[in-house]
């Protein structure tokens, strides 16, 4: 396991601050070795809990371009038929996972293909398991579409901690089931529209895995 490359900075400039504050702190503030203690241990905490935001697994795909794997991990949030109507104008099935504080914030392709649309909307930052963020939150909207035509919209969408969405690919880029998708700084939630008649392979409350998880298998291969 490593660090993925968007905590280099936050991380770095984390320990400084922390460093310079137990300091401070133990030199200025606190004299009881007691105290001193506490600071440390919850300075080297809250470092630690930052540190697991950024963990990037070494984790292996087993190339299936019939499967719709887990773009994330996490907990299934909803499965239902909506209207998507910033690309689709049309029904679709939202599967939707939400990521806690615990899981890997890295997101990755659920299958290979073309980059048809993408678009950053700024917004609101809700918990991002309520319904109603899925429309109001920061989040980011990307369309793949594989070989045989068939197209999702993958929305990484920020939540109550989050406050910066980073979406890698551009419009027209051809992509890799498993590569990189983006990263979601501390949050928070993935909505998949796939089309009607897509088999569904997961149950609401489960939880599924990044890159493992076979979230559904498409019609027509």
């Amino acid at each position: 396991m490593t660090i993925h490359k968007e905590g280099y900075r936050i991380l770095t400039f984390l320990l400084i601050v922390l460093v310079l504050g137990v300091l401070g702190a133990n030199t200025l503030v606190v004299s009881s070795i007691i105290g001193k203690k506490i600071i440390l241990y919850g300075c080297i905490g809250f470092y630690f809990l930052v540190l697991l935001f950024f963990r990037k697994p070494k984790r292996s795909i087993e190339i299936n371009e019939k499967f719709i794997y887990a773009p994330a991990d996490g907990n299934i949030v909803a499965i239902e038929e909506v209207g998507e109507n910033e690309f689709f104008n049309e029904k679709r099935i939202q599967v939707s996972i939400f990521m806690t504080i615990f899981d890997v914030h890295m997101n990755s392709f659920p299958f290979s293909g073309e980059i048809k649309y993408m678009k950053y909307h700024k917004g609101k930052n809700l918990i991002a398991f309520l319904p109603k963020s899925s429309q109001l939150n920061e989040m980011s909207s990307v369309v793949i579409e594989n070989e045989k035509g068939a197209s999702v919209l993958v929305r990484q969408i920020a939540g109550a901690l989050a406050r910066r969405i980073v979406t890698y690919p551009k419009q027209g880029d051809n992509v890799k089931q498993g590569d990189e998708l983006g990263f979601i700084k501390f949050g928070s939630r993935v909505d998949l529209f796939i089309p009607i008649g897509t088999k569904i392979n997961v149950d609401l409350g489960q939880r599924v895995r990044g890159k493992k998880s076979v979230i559904a298998e498409f019609a027509d291969y």
